[in-house]
């Protein structure tokens, strides 16, 4: 744990994987995003952002805006009896990052749609020249169709009147309409992909576990949270985190142009820092602030998922609210796959129904 969290404080550590290769397909911006930058450069873009996730515009306009969704989505459940678990995490999780950037001037099933066509699938490089192109062209028509259908409407009305998201800034700070693109195709991936999968292992592990789900209802928010945060360490969506070094790094044995994945799942299972059993959901788990009860889960440095907070509120209210519907059972577990873009795991067609 000390090791992994040593590389990716390091000054000497630059920021690798997750998007890079998408990102660059798009052409190059004048600006990097904000994931890519290091050292003042971000200190000062993420500076600039932190306000759309601190924690009282979480509590104030965030919460009322997740609550409202989760309500909407879980009557909606009760109603039908039947719902994919997968698809109402989609759902909640597009809205709420929507929101947060900006994405709100098209359809928001549509933006579901073309945002789940976007980050799921199969990552691996084709074989053979013609797949290839084929591949190349697919993923370029998604990226147009992204940026005509959503981003783009999105821009012109925020150059009409600005709000208070992401997209707004970034047309006060001067990024043009690619740059913005970019933006947003990673606020995609960081904010909706993840949440998303989580939301469906969350609810997995106790709609299995009737003790953890009693503990999970029975505990006050902050209770909830911390539950939620122990499913995470063990469960945590983003597997690996690449650096690559710039410089020497004695503390954790890695020499300047070393490539590194920081394992979160071994990191997250330190015995030394998450005290016994470290392997097994345990509700009332006592770990030290230095280690935080997600682990590395949100990673750490000054590359710290600046939404982890929104995340769990998020994923908290929902749940708490679709536990309580009576007769809540889980009719079929989700498929299990790996999605190499953010190595995560990927969980669809969880059924879930209701009395």
């Amino acid at each position: 744990m000390d090791r992994a969290r040593a590389i990716l404080r390091s000054d000497g550590a630059k920021q690798a994987g997750f998007l890079a290769e998408q990102v660059g397909k798009i052409g190059r911006a004048t600006r990097q995003p904000i994931l890519f930058l290091e050292g003042e450069a971000h200190r000062v873009r993420r500076g600039a952002t932190a306000r759309f996730f601190t924690p009282r515009i979480v509590a104030t306009r965030y919460r009322e805006l997740m609550i409202r969704l989760s309500d909407e989505l879980v009557e909606r459940f009760r109603q039908q009896k039947r719902a994919r678990l997968d698809d109402l995490s989609l759902e909640l999780a597009v809205a709420v990052a929507g929101d947060i950037v900006g994405l709100t001037a098209s359809n928001p099933n549509g933006l579901a749609r073309r945002l789940d066509i976007f980050f799921t699938g199969n990552f691996d490089p084709p074989r053979g020249r013609f797949r290839a192109l084929v591949k190349f062209l697919r993923s370029q028509y998604r990226v147009l169709s992204f940026h005509y259908r959503d981003v783009v409407p999105a821009i012109r009305e925020r150059k009409k009147k600005r709000q208070d998201d992401v997209i707004s800034h970034l047309i006060d700070e001067g990024y043009t309409d690619r740059e913005i693109l970019t933006e947003c195709l990673l606020y995609g991936a960081a904010g909706m992909a993840t949440t998303r999968e989580f939301i469906v292992m969350a609810a997995w592990h106790m709609l299995e576990r009737d003790e953890l789900r009693a503990a999970f209802q029975q505990a006050d928010e902050a209770g909830k949270i911390a539950i939620l945060e122990e499913i995470l360490r063990l469960e945590p969506v983003v597997g690996y985190i690449f650096r690559r070094m710039r410089t020497d790094l004695p503390a954790a044995d890695v020499r300047a142009g070393n490539a590194v994945a920081v394992d979160v799942r071994a990191a997250n299972t330190d015995e030394t820092a998450f005290g016994t059993c470290p392997r097994e959901i345990m509700a009332g788990r006592k770990v030290s602030a230095k280690y935080g009860n997600a682990g590395m889960s949100f990673g750490d440095g000054e590359h710290r998922c600046p939404g982890a907070q929104v995340a769990l509120h998020e994923s908290c209210l929902f749940l708490d609210r679709l536990l309580r519907v009576p007769g809540l059972k889980l009719e079929r577990a989700p498929d299990l796959a790996w999605n190499r873009l953010v190595t995560s795991y990927e969980l669809r067609n969880a059924v879930i129904i209701c009395s």
